[in-house]
């Protein structure tokens, strides 16, 4: 018998039209959807399936979102195939705000609570630093190692000598490190790459910089969020960004879930742990697949199927 980790993704994969044939095709996706909405008084689903586009790419938005996407896609898979997540997943993980969504799921938190908590997320981060201040880079074939003494050598102001913020925000596996602090420290960074092997190095279209220090506000925020909001204990057992290691402890979840916004999302550690556990196969739940994908280059002795439409659904309950 296969052995399951659910996961979940994060920002950059939202797209105008995400949801809508799911939410044509099944009642119990919409009924998420309409939670989701109920609790935000927002249309989230027309900006989800109609746009615009620079709307939904809000930070606010899009971080609900992309968590509704996913709990409806379970939702669908938990009353078609008359099973649970419980039953079905080893562990659960999610990258970055998939954190969210894989709490969720694991009945950490309520489909409503969690879309209440990223919306004040996705405010809080893009409130946490001035337009323009803040920026992040993709490392394309460079390492943890690389990527850490790049930060470094890109991290002292050469005019002034003063320290700016620059720091690894994900490591994804698969020789992709993305990097976050300083506008000018990461175009810094980026031309340092340059001259040490690094096939690639680029800008990200993102609206602030995510997983580094710059994010301290947003950090207090979310303490302040979690305090009133607390999770419970999971169903299922996670496994965390900050950690790459099993948690069940809902006061440790807490802790972690705050240090996650301004921690690197410790995504490749994450991944090989679970193999490590025994799980090989994954399921990514919600849109698009670049977790799965991920994996692949991480793991490539694992399954991994990606999860999102009503077709793929079909595909993936004769598995379960």
């Amino acid at each position: 018998m296969p052995v399951h980790a659910f996961i979940f993704p994060g920002q950059g994969i939202q797209a105008v039209g995400m949801g809508r044939d799911l939410a044509a095709a099944f009642a119990a996706a919409r009924e998420v959807f309409e939670e989701v909405e109920e609790v935000l008084r927002q249309k989230l689903s027309k900006l989800m399936f109609e746009g615009p586009h620079d709307e939904l790419t809000l930070t606010e938005n899009t971080q609900p979102a992309l968590m509704a996407h996913s709990l409806a896609v379970l939702r669908v898979l938990e009353k078609e195939g008359g099973t649970t997540l419980q039953r079905k997943a080893f562990v659960v993980a999610g990258h970055s705000l998939g954190e969210y969504s894989a709490l969720a799921a694991a009945g950490a938190f309520s489909v409503i609570a969690a879309a209440r908590l990223l919306k004040l997320r996705g405010q809080a981060m893009q409130k946490a630093v001035p337009a323009g201040t803040g920026a992040m880079a993709a490392l394309l074939g460079a390492d943890m190692d690389q990527a850490r003494e790049i930060c470094i050598e890109a991290a002292t102001v050469p005019e002034t000598g003063v320290a700016e913020i620059v720091q690894p925000a994900n490591d994804n596996g698969g020789g992709q490190v993305v990097i976050s602090g300083h506008r000018t420290t990461i175009e810094r960074a980026i031309e340092i790459a340059k001259t040490k092997g690094v096939r690639r190095a680029m800008l990200l279209p993102v609206s602030a910089p995510f997983h580094c220090a710059l994010m301290a506000p947003a950090a207090d925020a979310m303490e302040e969020a979690l305090e009133n909001t607390p999770p419970v204990a999971p169903r299922v057992p996670l496994v965390a960004n900050v950690s790459a290691k099993r948690e069940s402890d809902p006061v440790r979840i807490r802790d972690l879930l705050v240090q996650q916004v301004t921690a690197t999302v410790r995504w490749r550690e994450c991944v090989t742990a679970m193999t490590e556990m025994g799980v090989d196969s994954f399921i990514e739940l919600g849109a698009g697949k670049v977790l799965t994908g991920l994996i692949r280059r991480i793991a490539p002795e694992v399954s991994g199927i990606a999860v999102g439409t009503p077709a793929e659904i079909e595909a993936v309950l004769k598995n379960l």
